[in-house]
């Protein structure tokens, strides 16, 4: 049996991060979903493994780590080839910002418990909640779309795969998903539908997770 256990939500965008990059290390693990809708990142099993009730957390033996870039930061010291943080300290901070315009930036205030909270709480209306949503990914994205645009391709940061290139792609799903207007950045378009063409992306897709809607 895998001593390596990963828990996740198959619609998670941080989740999707951490089963990219394993697949990108070919890193077998077993898959415990937790389903986020019924609230079961809240029970006391998962809270007792995560005291926040969030997912990812990966397990690999005595090891538990959660949050998404920790744990992929991990998985690059551990796991060093292939390198998602190629080059020398300033390639590897530009790397690690264009990640974090979507980790820190974008991602925290369109999660889950957030989109909850502001119509179970603050009383919004669906329609204003997906506005926001929208409003806060096409605004990250048009920072990487600069990016992009300087970027001698495939990928964000040249023929290489990145981290930044890891974080992307879930943050393109999601950005579809809320009906954003992605079609503003057609450079990132393009570098989402090579990634997407690569087997450790197709693996990670969320329809292909179990627990996923059919």
């Amino acid at each position: 049996m895998n001593d390596r256990v990963l828990y996740d939500y198959w619609r998670s965008s941080a989740s999707y991060r951490v089963r990219i990059a394993l697949a990108i290390k070919g890193l077998d693990y077993t898959a415990k979903p937790v389903d986020l809708r019924s609230g079961a990142q809240s029970g006391v099993g998962f809270t007792m493994l995560n005291p926040q009730g969030l997912v990812p957390l990966l397990i690999d033996g005595d090891v538990a780590i959660n949050q998404s870039l920790a744990i992929i930061e991990w998985l690059e010291e551990t796991h060093p080839e292939p390198s998602l943080l190629p080059g020398d300290a300033t390639a590897r901070a530009r790397i690690r910002a264009a990640a974090l315009t979507i980790v820190a930036d974008v991602h925290p205030i369109n999660n889950l418990r957030v989109l909850k909270y502001l119509k179970s709480e603050l009383g919004q209306e669906q329609e204003a909640i997906d506005t926001w949503g929208r409003h806060w990914i096409e605004l990250g994205l048009s920072a990487l779309e600069e990016i992009a645009e300087g970027s001698p391709g495939p990928f964000l940061f040249g023929a290489q795969v990145t981290l930044a290139d890891v974080c992307l792609v879930p943050q393109m799903y999601n950005a579809r998903r809320l009906q954003a207007d992605v079609a503003r950045f057609p450079k990132l378009g393009n570098i989402d539908k090579r990634l997407n063409g690569l087997k450790a992306f197709q693996q990670a897709r969320p329809e292909r997770q179990p627990g996923a809607d059919q």
